[in-house]
């Protein structure tokens, strides 16, 4: 198997993290990756913004807990064992979102092309961790801060900008099993 190819299959989404830092110049190397993203008429509407501040980070933690308690609501009815699992996890960590990953990378992006584009740059941002030895994972719940007004502050969040990843970096702790993946659907023609 080539090396891209052996990447994307051996990637994981990691949840368990060591807690030290990750250095400046492979986050920078990761986020050049990321900006290397193809977009819509090289529009390039992204831009990052990496968390290693304590501080911030307890005010995220605070702050897309009870937003993602919240969100995960519906599933209560959906699906009863998974939300109590689910829930189960947020008793028992004491970050059940960012789960204590050193670096938590802001991926926002405005304008027509950006819904298209930023996740390109996200799954480039996660496969250059993973090709540098460092564990990622995407978290839509960690997205759910924008009602605090000291976040978005410290986001520089304009009104018109989205948040398409926050994206966990760090050396993993522990890195899981290939979940089962469904044949892909494909109709030849």
């Amino acid at each position: 198997m080539n090396p891209i190819l052996e990447a994307i299959c051996s990637r994981r989404s990691v949840r368990s993290y060591q807690p030290q830092p990750v250095p400046r110049d492979l986050l920078s190397t990761i986020i050049d990756a990321a900006n290397r993203a193809p977009s819509g008429m090289n529009s390039q509407p992204w831009r990052f913004v990496v968390i290693e501040d304590a501080g911030l980070r307890k005010k995220l933690v605070a702050t897309a807990v009870p937003n993602s308690k919240k969100y995960l609501e519906p599933i209560k009815v959906t699906n009863p064992a998974r939300h109590a699992l689910i829930m189960k996890r947020y008793e028992e960590l004491e970050d059940p979102v960012y789960y204590s990953a050193p670096a938590i990378i802001f991926v926002m992006g405005t304008g027509t092309y950006a819904s298209d584009s930023c996740p390109l740059a996200c799954e480039n941002l996660m496969l250059a961790c993973h090709s540098l030895g460092l564990a990622s994972c995407w978290v839509k719940l960690g997205s759910l801060v924008t009602d605090n007004p000291e976040i978005v502050q410290a986001l520089e969040l304009k009104e018109n900008e989205t948040i398409f990843g926050p994206i966990l970096v760090g050396y993993p702790d522990n890195i899981p099993g290939s979940p089962p993946k469904k044949e892909p659907v494909v109709k030849w023609i």
